[in-house]
């Protein structure tokens, strides 16, 4: 098979890694990396170019798309390449809202009654302000979360301790646009304390295929201390 993967990062290289496992795969990239190019053919096309994606596919007679990163999946990849007739791997648009809208994801666990925070959406700042603190009065750790509705790659998530860090982390996101639009809309959270643990399954709206469970290396510094971020790694089983 000819297969394309979207992305070039290390989730990317994971799932070409194992695709490179079968030698009747001929494996392309796009944009791909360094490491990335000793097992695919990399182009350099970025991976929220959805035209010139589809363009490439089509030239390249590509049989299978995977996709890695949210933001094409956000775009509407998927639904591109499925109008075109082309064979690709990821949630279309609508299924993917639930990564890319951290609002609209809280809002249907709320409707379908999945356990989850109690939680606040607002695009107004000063509203926010006054429900984040609210909620760290409120909360037994003296601690609140605010996050970005948008993707922020994986940068969107704030625990916070005080009064004076919610009316910057508010006007660093809604006001200052640090992270472009995925401050546009916040949701504000009580903080709730536990492991974090990630459970990825594969479906075809079908059938299930789950992954084993999973933990990331969020926190930037010893001791889970320190802003969460989005690219230090993560172990299997957790």
């Amino acid at each position: 098979m000819r297969i394309l993967v979207v992305g070039g990062g290390g989730r990317e290289h994971a799932l070409l890694y194992s695709l490179a496992r079968s030698s009747d795969n001929e494996l392309f990239v796009c944009p791909g990396n360094g490491g990335i190019s000793q097992i695919a053919q990399c182009f350099p096309i970025p991976a929220d170019d959805i035209p010139s994606l589809l363009e490439f596919a089509k030239e390249k007679k590509i049989d299978l798309t995977v996709v890695g990163p949210e933001l094409p999946l956000a775009l509407g990849i998927v639904d591109a390449f499925e109008k075109e007739g082309l064979f690709i791997f990821g949630p279309n648009r609508d299924a993917a809202r639930l990564e890319s809208d951290k609002g609209f994801a809280r809002e249907f666990m709320k409707r379908y009654d999945i356990p989850a925070p109690t939680f606040f959406i607002t695009e107004n700042p000063n509203e926010a302000k006054k429900v984040a603190k609210k909620f760290l009065k409120e909360s037994e750790f003296q601690l609140c979360v605010i996050k970005a509705s948008g993707l922020a790659g994986g940068k969107g998530a704030l625990i916070l301790n005080s009064q004076e860090k919610i009316e910057e982390t508010i006007d660093d996101l809604m006001v200052k646009k640090t992270l472009g639009a995925a401050g546009n809309k916040v949701v504000v959270e009580e903080f709730i304390l536990g492991e974090e643990a990630s459970l990825i399954a594969f479906t075809d709206s079908e059938t299930i295929l789950p992954c084993l469970p999973s933990q990331d290396h969020k926190r930037l510094y010893d001791h889970d201390e320190g802003p969460n971020t989005g690219g230090m790694g993560a172990y299997a089983p957790a």
